[in-house]
């Protein structure tokens, strides 16, 4: 909970401008404006019919408001209350767990420019989605975590990301963000908006001192999320990893120990190492498309060696600290693979070496994508 540092904040603001009124604004679930925004606000026409609106919960609504007008094609974003009962919410009575309300924000922006699902990938890299008592240092119902979807297009895209995310396996514990249909959002107190603006100092030691910056940085700061890559809707049912009994029939003994073991195979003394040919490489346990020939490079580790994935949302990085010293692991999304790990020390343009086990690979020439199902990658070779 920010109180003491927000008391400390509003007496400031309050004294230094008297004209900091508490206006409420009630925005009604077809997104029209029930107040303005005050002066020192961005001057847009928020009821643009070009303009849409989507609503998310992240915990402190100063630092998901900053985060949100960070993105290219957003126009505003604006703190609130959302998700309970009562009407005309105070930030008092919400942030002290009096109402059933939740710290939200909305975010008006341009679908030409940025798509709901970059709004999706941007809010989850916001938040620590298996927390159910708040976000980072504040804690109570009011800083749990939802999408609040406005149509039925929103809530089906909300719940393929969060497929994918629970895909990705980046986190044990389960998560517990909510997807819940939207209803009514209460503007902020008139303080609260743009407050990362208004208070920089303020904003940069609450958000420096909650948690969620050094969250960002040890969790998500790597994790490159896009779901508008045209990844198929069936992709979660295509590539799915067999049962152990069924991998020890169809893997070899090393394939084993390699994927389901996290082994490592020999340099220099591996199938792919030194391939030259052009074509795609596969997960060996669920055949979900993870590097491109047109990516790999001469590293002379004696492994295969790329500068970047061919699907992002098919790797997984992991903390791997098995060897006494923290490295980056890679794993494969939906088979849940052990591949290899990630170094800083790749060529440009990327600065990446995905160092991988030939074990954990089948390789798909050029010519045979097509009949193996692989020919939308052909221009990617």
């Amino acid at each position: 909970m920010k109180s003491k540092l927000f008391i400390i904040s509003v007496i400031f603001i309050i004294a230094a401008f008297p004209g900091f009124a508490a206006g409420e604004g009630e925005m009604s679930a077809n997104g029209e404006m029930a107040a303005h925004r005050n002066f020192w606000l961005k001057s847009v026409p928020l009821s643009d019919p070009s303009l849409e609106v989507a609503t998310f919960a992240g915990g402190c609504f100063w630092c998901v408001e900053s985060d949100f007008e960070k993105v290219n094609g957003v126009v505003d974003a604006v703190s609130g209350y959302t998700g309970g009962m009562e009407k005309n919410p105070t930030y008092d009575a919400v942030s002290y767990g009096r109402t059933t309300h939740m710290e939200a924000v909305q975010v008006y922006y341009k679908p030409e420019v940025v798509s709901y699902s970059d709004l999706l990938a941007s809010f989850w890299k916001q938040i620590d989605p298996t927390d159910p008592k708040g976000q980072y240092v504040d804690k109570g119902d009011q800083y749990r975590t939802a999408i609040f979807y406005h149509n039925e297009e929103q809530k089906k895209l909300a719940e393929k990301s969060l497929k994918i995310i629970e895909a990705m396996k980046i986190f044990t514990a389960p998560i517990v963000t909510e997807i819940r249909k939207f209803d009514v959002f209460y503007n902020a107190e008139e303080y609260h908006q743009d407050f990362y603006k208004k208070s920089p100092d303020r904003y940069h030691s609450y958000r420096d001192g909650s948690g969620r910056s050094q969250f960002y940085n040890r969790v998500w700061k790597n994790v490159d999320l896009h779901f508008d890559n045209g990844m198929k809707e069936d992709m979660m049912k295509t590539y799915q990893k067999k049962s152990d009994e069924e991998l020890k029939k169809v893997l070899t003994p090393l394939q084993y120990k390699v994927t389901q073991l996290s082994g490592t195979e020999y340099a220099f003394d591996n199938e792919f190492w030194d391939n030259k040919k052009p074509g795609i490489y596969v997960d060996i346990v669920s055949g979900e498309p993870l590097f491109s020939s047109r990516d790999k490079f001469a590293s002379g580790t004696g492994w295969p060696s790329f500068i970047r994935p061919l699907v992002p949302e098919n790797i997984v990085e992991v903390e791997d600290r098995s060897l006494g010293a923290v490295r980056t692991e890679v794993r494969s999304t939906h088979g849940d693979s052990h591949l290899g790990h990630l170094f800083p020390d790749g060529p440009a343009p990327t600065g990446l070496r995905y160092c991988i086990n030939s074990a954990s690979l089948r390789f798909i020439p050029k010519e045979d994508l097509e009949k193996e199902g692989y020919g939308e990658f052909l221009n990617q070779l």
